[in-house]
């Protein structure tokens, strides 16, 4: 069911609480007939796609595939701005981000899952900020990713016997292109585990509307490969990474991806409170911008007046 939403009609669906934005390879989060789909016009444009809302491990759950249904969005064109103000006028406060990467260290094998706390931006001329105009506010972002959110991600993949790692820094690269073999040595040689291309600026826009957000990354490749080991100058590392390797991956690694969430949303509080990062006036002044309509009207042209 699709249900038309501008800013009035986004106050009349009922508030929800959580998200997910669902990375490659999560398109869909609920059977099919299940869900609500709503359009939300923003001040930044269109979103990447609907935003569907259903029930998912006994919570009300809000879902955004970030490349939009079939792929579609290119990690570069993203409308970062537009996903996470929508998101934030349903009542989100905390979102649950699932993101594709490349293991740069040997550490982040392919098949191991990361609660990443710390990311390097490595992207150039993305809208990074809600502030540019009319209120200038300056974001903590010494802990990007919810330190409360992560513990709880934490605790359930442990109770779940999960493969993964509780801590990672992502460097974020602008896409679509991979790493060249240079860049992936540099990026460990920086401290960096993994590599992606979605991860920034999400996660510091929705600190920016006082969103906790935890994010849940599958390791699917060794990005440019792994630097051979001394005397196998020249080898090939077999998970080096392609787009082929990454979705072939992705789609067997669904069931796990999906229990995971499923484990963190039954972790997390109904009560859930984020930290208060920015001033709520601010945010509020941010959430109160008037949307822009997705089509724009053409003007009538006077009669006897050539176009």
């Amino acid at each position: 069911m699709t249900e038309p939403s501008t800013a009035s009609r986004t106050r009349s669906i009922d508030e929800v609480r959580v998200a997910v934005i669902g990375g490659s390879g999560l398109y869909r989060l609920f059977d099919s007939g299940t869900e609500t789909s709503v359009d939300i016009d923003t001040p930044y444009g269109p979103t990447s796609a609907s935003i569907t809302i259903g029930e998912r491990a006994g919570r009300r759950v809000a879902f955004l595939p970030r490349h939009g249904g079939e792929h579609s969005v290119a990690p570069h064109l993203i409308n970062y701005r537009a996903n996470i103000w929508a998101l934030a006028s349903l009542g989100v406060t905390s979102i649950i981000s699932s993101s594709a990467v490349g293991g740069v260290s040997p550490a982040y094998p392919p098949g191991l899952l990361v609660v990443t706390d710390q990311f390097i931006d490595r992207t150039t001329g993305r809208a990074d900020t809600f502030y540019d105009r009319g209120t200038v506010a300056h974001l903590a972002a010494a802990d990007p990713f919810d330190p409360e959110l992560r513990r709880l991600a934490i605790d359930a993949l442990t109770a779940q016997d999960e493969n993964f790692a509780p801590t990672g820094t992502v460097v974020v690269i602008q896409g679509p292109r991979f790493s060249t073999r240079a860049e992936s040595l540099w990026f460990r040689a920086a401290g960096a585990h993994t590599v992606n291309m979605t991860q920034y600026p999400e996660v510091v826009l929705a600190a920016e509307l006082n969103i906790g957000m935890v994010n849940l990354s599958f390791v699917t490749d060794a990005d440019a490969g792994l630097a051979p080991a001394a005397g196998e100058q020249g080898a090939a590392d077999p998970d080096a990474v392609s787009a082929n390797l990454v979705f072939t991956r992705l789609r067997a690694a669904q069931p796990r991806i999906l229990a995971a969430i499923d484990g963190i949303l039954r972790a997390l509080p109904a009560e859930f409170e984020p930290r208060p990062l920015i001033a709520p006036e601010h945010v509020r002044a941010v959430l109160g911008r008037l949307p822009v309509p997705a089509v724009l009207p053409v003007p009538a042209v006077p009669a006897g007046v050539s176009e």
